[in-house]
């Protein structure tokens, strides 16, 4: 009997010692800053957390939570374990991401889809070594769809846009509008609406899919659309590495297996699925959408180029070949073919 409750204690040190390993069910956390009836929150997350909780076969699953942080607080809150998963921007957190900035690059040209499956292949082919998220276990990566200028007011050349107080959200968007003459404003996504509705800025550059999302079609009516795309943006699914580890084997290569290309290829789906309703809300609504002609186009992307000789010039001093991730990144992306 003594040996048995030596057995027995050493059993429960051993279970309460291997954290989640052995739990009956987990619930992740996952911090979203963006509204519940954003695609990331209605469609990714559920869909993403379904196909964890089938791979795992119930062991982990997740739960989405709006906690009052900041957008550009939240790589250190996942780092720092103030939550199991979240989502971020990379544009928010100026200078530490870089070599992120290599899908946000205008003139991409194809959806969100395309865009998140090459830029996924690319960063573990080029990216990955330079180490920018050494600090968290990297689930996903993806971009929102061809970014656009939505405005208060119409314009109907380029050189209207000087002088006009424009929303940024950080990053290459940041550097688009300076180009265009616009002075920037500096808000997380979450206060655009009130931002524009006070008149503090006179426009945002956003994807599209913010026309319904975050309901902008009331305060910004006027949408300009670059072929080819203004400017995407790069957002990371980040995983808190100690949570990561307190899982079994068995579950953390089930979680691995439904994450990386495969969750960039749905978060990807998700931004086109958003963008097509906030297309289809502007000609509900009979909205006014301005589509650049090849004159003004061309007068955008002169206007732009420089951009892409600096992130080249970025990459190289971290010791990437930018110029050649550059390269197989467009073309992986114009390839791509959606399954």
């Amino acid at each position: 009997m003594k040996l048995l409750r030596v057995v027995g204690a050493a059993s429960a040190i051993a279970l309460c010692s291997s954290g989640w390993a052995h739990a009956e069910s987990i619930t992740l956390r996952v911090a979203s800053w963006a509204p519940p009836s954003h695609a990331m929150n209605s469609f990714v997350f559920p869909t993403w957390g379904k196909w964890l909780e089938e791979a795992t076969k119930g062991r982990v699953k997740i739960k989405v939570e709006y906690p009052q942080v900041p957008p550009p607080n939240l790589p250190d809150l996942v780092a720092d374990g103030g939550t199991d998963v979240t989502w971020v921007s990379h544009a928010y957190n100026a200078g530490r991401y870089t070599l992120q900035q290599i899908v946000d690059l205008p003139g991409l040209g194809t959806n969100a889809e395309a865009a998140s499956v090459a830029y996924w292949q690319v960063y573990q082919k080029y990216l990955v070594k330079a180490g920018e998220h050494k600090d968290v276990v990297l689930l996903g990566l993806t971009t929102h769809g061809q970014g656009t200028l939505q405005l208060r007011k119409p314009i109907t050349k380029l050189s209207e846009i000087q002088g006009m107080k424009i929303r940024v959200p950080g990053g290459m968007g940041t550097e688009v509008v300076k180009l265009l003459g616009a002075q920037g404003v500096g808000v997380p996504a979450p206060k655009v609406y009130e931002t524009l509705a006070q008149g503090v800025a006179d426009g945002v550059v956003m994807p599209i899919e913010t026309k319904k999302s975050f309901k902008l079609y009331e305060v910004a009516p006027f949408t300009l659309v670059v072929p080819g795309g203004m400017y995407y943006n790069s957002f990371g699914f980040l995983m808190n590495k100690d949570s990561f580890a307190k899982l079994s084997k068995e579950d953390q290569a089930a979680l691995m297996s439904v994450s990386g290309e495969k969750l960039s290829r749905l978060a990807g789906q998700g931004w086109d699925k958003a963008d097509a309703e906030g297309y289809a809300l502007i000609k509900e609504k009979k909205l006014p959408l301005l589509t650049a002609d090849p004159a003004m186009t061309a007068e955008y992307f002169n206007l732009v180029g420089k951009l892409e000789t600096e992130w080249v010039a970025a990459a190289k001093a971290k010791g990437i070949d930018g110029a050649a991730a550059l390269a197989d990144l467009r073309a992986t992306a114009k390839a791509y073919k959606s399954n």
